[in-house]
């Protein structure tokens, strides 16, 4: 499910749903996933909330408690300013971007830590991303030439109309 709060240049929710899936199917991802676009007053908002952190940032990532079957794999949130300003900055388009930032937010969905995981998630982001014909990943261009806050904490998750678990263990996607 996409959450539009707001608009992506030269994306829809249909062609941004339709990435969703053909990720989810190159990472082996199944159940369903929440993404919020939305604003950096609403990141700031999370980030404080669930990370003590006061300040917007790019992704956040809210992995389901659930276990079984993981029908909700938990919810994505993405900045569109700080995704449109990166875009700007790389010279590529906001929704080449904000697809980079969903495949990393869908990365720890799947259990994937790059603060933990001596280079995997690095290693499987950019193969990912020669398959789904993307630029520059986030780990690739945060270990060489962008800022990168990193962190991780337990916080609730994103509350959204398709979620509705009490509490979960999301990562700082970041």
């Amino acid at each position: 499910m996409i959450i539009l709060h707001k608009p992506v240049a030269g994306a829809t929710e249909r062609s941004l749903s339709a990435f969703i899936a053909k990720a989810k199917r190159a990472i082996g991802l199944r159940g369903s996933v929440s993404v919020l676009l939305t604003n950096n007053r609403e990141l700031r908002a999370l980030n404080r909330q669930f990370r003590r952190k006061d300040t917007p940032t790019d992704v956040l990532s809210f992995p389901s408690e659930v276990v079984g079957a993981r029908r909700f794999m938990g919810d994505i949130a993405i900045s569109v300013e700080i995704a449109a300003k990166n875009a700007k900055r790389l010279k590529h388009s906001t929704a080449d971007e904000v697809e980079i930032l969903i495949l990393h937010g869908l990365l720890h969905l799947a259990g994937y830590d790059h603060e933990t995981d001596h280079g995997e998630m690095a290693r499987t982001e950019e193969a990912l991303r020669g398959k789904l014909k993307l630029p520059v990943g986030l780990i690739a261009r945060n270990e060489s030439t962008l800022s990168h806050r990193t962190g991780s904490s337990n916080w609730r998750p994103l509350r959204t109309a398709t979620t509705t678990r009490e509490r979960a263990t999301p990562r700082r996607t970041r």
